[in-house]
């Protein structure tokens, strides 16, 4: 008889086998690696910050609302996340391989989805819908952010992949919500004192 469950459990574990297999073979990426699974966020706050004052410049509200909704909907999409992680209760590569090669700090917080995917993911679609040009160097570096945690040993291949379309679906759809109200929030800042937030 199918299942899914051993079948999506066998998967999970041939491509996260390959890939730390692969890992143990390129000991001179361990370094770089290591460093962007790790500090990585901080490149993203500095994309969120620099689409901001890119729109800032083109005086469109739809732009600078954009923007501004952009790190609140990656603080949101990473809270809401939390409830996923708990009822999932997945158990991190390096709990049910003790030997694999990990090198990050052994969380002991659950694996699925990646909280820095989901972060990734919606930091990208927020940039992206501010500033095509950035939003595209964004996405890719949201896609080497959730490789990358799956080469450190973090986590199983789906849960970046899950990551990454949490984060870009909630930021995206949130958004949608929220725009309408933004721009009139943005157009009302420009006739004010706080102006300089919006241009």
């Amino acid at each position: 008889m199918f299942d899914l469950a051993v079948l999506w459990g066998s998967t999970q574990e041939g491509w996260f086998g390959d890939v730390n297999r692969f890992a143990l073979d390129t000991a001179w990426l361990h370094t770089p690696a290591r460093l962007f699974a790790h500090y990585g966020v901080a490149v993203f706050a500095v994309l969120l910050l620099v689409s901001w004052l890119l729109a800032r410049r083109t005086g469109d509200a739809r732009r600078v609302a954009a923007a501004l909704w952009a790190p609140i909907g990656v603080l949101v999409a990473v809270g809401l996340n939390q409830p996923i992680s708990n009822s999932v209760a997945e158990e991190r590569p390096y709990t049910v391989f003790p030997h694999a090669l990990t090198l990050v700090a052994r969380s002991t917080d659950f694996s699925f989805p990646s909280d820095h995917s989901v972060m990734a993911g919606a930091a990208a679609v927020g940039v992206l819908l501010a500033n095509r040009r950035l939003g595209l160097v964004t996405a890719a570096l949201a896609v080497l952010m959730a490789a990358t945690r799956v080469y450190v040993g973090a986590h199983w291949p789906f849960d970046v992949v899950a990551g990454l379309v949490i984060g870009a679906g909630f930021a995206l759809a949130a958004y949608a919500v929220v725009r309408p109200l933004l721009v009139r929030i943005v157009e009302r800042l420009g006739e004010s004192r706080l102006r300089v937030l919006v241009r």
